[in-house]
C-alpha cells in the first residue's frame, strides 16, 4: 500500500494520481458526459464538506467529475463571515445565477453508524455538535442569499460513512435516510421530496432526485462489496488551498481550505495528527508532504496570482510547523502547485 512506501515514492504516486485525474477529466468522453449531464440537470451543485477523503459526493451520487463544486475544510467547519470564504462563495453563486442557473448547496456533516471513533474528529466525534454547526451555516446562507429559496437553496445533508448513505434534512428537519429506502419506495421519492421541500422548484427537486437515485445505487454496490469498514487514520500529507479534487483516497491527506482568517490553528491540528501517525507507526517516519495549491480561471495575471498565493500558503504553513513541531519539520517535504479550473491540469511550481 502507498502509505508504507518511502516518502519519495509516495510523492511520485501522488503526482501520477493527479496526472491521471487530469487526463480523465479532459478526455472527449468525459467532456461530453458533463455537457449532457448539465443539459439535463441545470441546477448548480455546491457541497460544503469535511477534509475527510471518504466524503466523495460525485462518486456516491453518480455525478460526473466537475459537476459538483466542493468547499473542503477541517471538520467541515465554515463561517460565511470569513472574508475570503464569503467572497469565493458569493462569486461562484453569482456566476451561476448570471448564466440562468439555480444553486443547490449541500451543507454536510458525517458520522459512522458502526463506531463513534470513525466519525468526524474535527468535532471530537460529536455528531450533534456537527449538525448544530450545519444549521448555523444554513442560517448564514439564508441571510446572504435570501430565505425564499427561489434561486439559492441551502440544505443540510448527513453522510454516513459505513455505507456512504446520505441523510437529507427537510425544512422542518424531517430526515430522509437513504440507507432505509427500499426498492419499492423509490417511486415515492418525488412525493417525499415535495413534502420535505415544499418551496423547492420543480427543476431543482428533479435534479436533487437524480443525485439521490445515484446514491441509492451506490449504497447497493457498497452493500454487495467486501469493502472494509474499519479504516485506520494514516494521513501522511497536509494539503492547504484549493484544487485537491483528485485526492479522495480515504485517510490519505488532511485538507485545509484557505478560508479561515486563522489558518495557523488548523495547520497545527493537522501537523499534530501527522506527528501522532508517525509515532504510532501508522506511516513511515522518513517524511511527510506539505502540499499547497491555488486555482486559476485564466492564464496570465490570474495564473500568476495563483502561483504567488500557493507559495505564500506554503511559507505560512511551513513556518507554523517549524515553530510548533520542530522535530516534525525536519521531515517536511514541500510542493507548491497551481490548478487550471477548466482543464484540472495541476502544475508543480519550481522551488523558491
Amino acid at each position: 500500500m502507498v502509505h508504507h512506501r518511502p516518502i519519495a515514492e509516495r510523492i511520485d504516486w501522488l503526482l501520477d494520481l493527479a496526472q491521471r485525474h487530469t487526463t480523465e477529466f479532459r478526455s472527449p468522453a468525459a467532456c461530453l458526459t458533463r455537457e449532457r449531464y448539465l443539459a439535463n440537470h441545470p441546477t448548480a451543485i455546491v457541497v460544503l464538506k469535511c477534509m475527510d477523503g471518504r466524503i466523495n459526493m460525485p462518486v456516491v451520487t453518480g455525478a460526473p467529475p466537475g459537476i459538483i463544486q466542493p468547499f473542503r475544510n477541517l471538520g467541515g467547519m465554515f463561517d460565511l463571515g470569513w472574508p475570503h470564504l464569503g467572497e469565493v462563495m458569493a462569486n461562484h453563486v453569482q456566476r451561476m445565477v448570471r448564466s440562468g442557473r439555480q444553486v443547490l448547496i449541500f451543507i454536510t456533516y458525517h458520522f459512522s453508524k458502526g463506531s463513534v471513533q470513525r466519525g468526524c474528529a474535527g468535532f471530537d466525534y460529536n455528531t450533534a455538535a456537527a449538525v448544530n454547526h450545519t444549521r448555523h451555516i444554513k442560517q448564514q446562507m439564508e441571510k446572504i442569499f435570501g430565505s425564499d429559496h427561489t434561486t439559492v437553496y441551502p440544505l443540510i445533508c448527513g453522510f454516513e460513512t459505513d455505507e456512504d448513505a446520505l441523510l437529507i434534512h427537510g425544512v422542518k428537519d424531517e430526515i430522509l435516510d437513504l440507507a432505509g429506502i427500499t426498492s419499492t419506495e423509490v417511486p415515492l421519492l418525488d412525493q417525499r421530496l415535495a413534502s420535505l421541500f415544499p418551496d423547492m422548484s420543480d427543476q431543482m427537486r428533479a435534479d436533487l432526485r437524480t443525485l439521490l437515485e445515484g446514491n441509492l445505487e451506490w449504497i447497493s454496490q457498497v452493500r454487495a462489496s467486501d469493502r472494509p469498514v474499519e479504516i485506520e487514520h494514516r494521513e501522511w500529507m497536509i494539503c492547504l488551498g484549493r484544487g485537491f479534487d483528485f485526492l479522495h483516497t480515504p485517510n490519505l491527506a488532511l485538507i485545509i481550505g484557505p478560508y479561515s482568517p486563522n489558518l495557523a490553528d488548523p495547520i497545527r491540528k493537522a501537523a499534530g495528527i501527522i506527528a501522532a501517525n508517525m509515532e504510532a507507526g501508522k506511516i513511515p517516519d522518513d517524511g511527510f508532504l506539505l502540499f499547497t495549491s491555488a486555482p486559476y480561471e485564466e492564464v496570465g495575471v490570474d495564473q500568476a496570482r495563483a502561483a504567488l498565493k500557493s507559495q505564500f500558503l506554503a511559507r505560512l504553513a511551513a513556518e507554523v510547523i517549524r515553530t510548533d513541531f520542530p522535530v516534525l519539520a525536519e521531515r517536511m517535504h514541500i510542493k507548491t502547485a497551481v490548478l487550471s479550473w477548466r482543464s484540472r491540469a495541476l502544475k508543480i511550481l519550481a522551488e523558491e
